[in-house]
């Protein structure tokens, strides 16, 4: 059985065509597709831990992702963890005395930073700092501090 030249092209398409495919859904399940950064304003807030927070991580707010992490450094001076998020810009309401907090998505998902509104009439701009914060509850520590609370009620 011969096959023809054209033949041969069209499954070498076929074939290229599936691979991109494939491609493209592993970019989409993986997270690392494009975030739109077109019209968006910078937020940062300082954690004592941030845990699992990676670059990339959602920024929500009552459910609704409106942002996503930037950047994640470490400050020398203070021990801190310094987040720095993008905000999409139609979400430019908030007010400063918003908290940030780092959750968890279920019980072994990643980590996302939620953004809970205060009640103050001034609101954070490009730039600005969130004061209050919540960092990411590791829970290594807190089962340790279960069992050393366990064995020392048990004394």
């Amino acid at each position: 059985m011969s096959h023809s030249p054209t033949q041969d092209t069209l499954v070498g398409l076929f074939v290229a065509a599936g691979i991109a495919g494939l491609f493209f859904l592993a970019f989409q399940a993986s997270n690392l597709s494009a975030y739109a950064e077109h019209d968006t304003y910078t937020l940062t807030a300082r954690f004592e831990n941030s845990g699992g927070l990676k670059v990339k991580s959602p920024v929500s707010a009552a459910g609704v992702k409106i942002g996503q992490v930037i950047a994640i450094s470490f400050d020398p001076k203070t021990y801190d963890s310094v987040v720095a998020m993008h905000i999409d810009s139609h979400y430019n309401t908030f007010p400063d005395d918003t908290t940030a907090s780092i959750f968890t998505a279920g019980l072994l998902g990643e980590q996302y930073v939620n953004l809970e509104a205060g009640g103050s009439e001034t609101i954070l701009k490009d730039q600005d700092k969130i004061e209050i914060t919540q960092s990411a509850i590791i829970l290594e520590k807190a089962i340790g501090q279960f069992l050393f609370k366990a064995a020392e009620e048990k004394k």
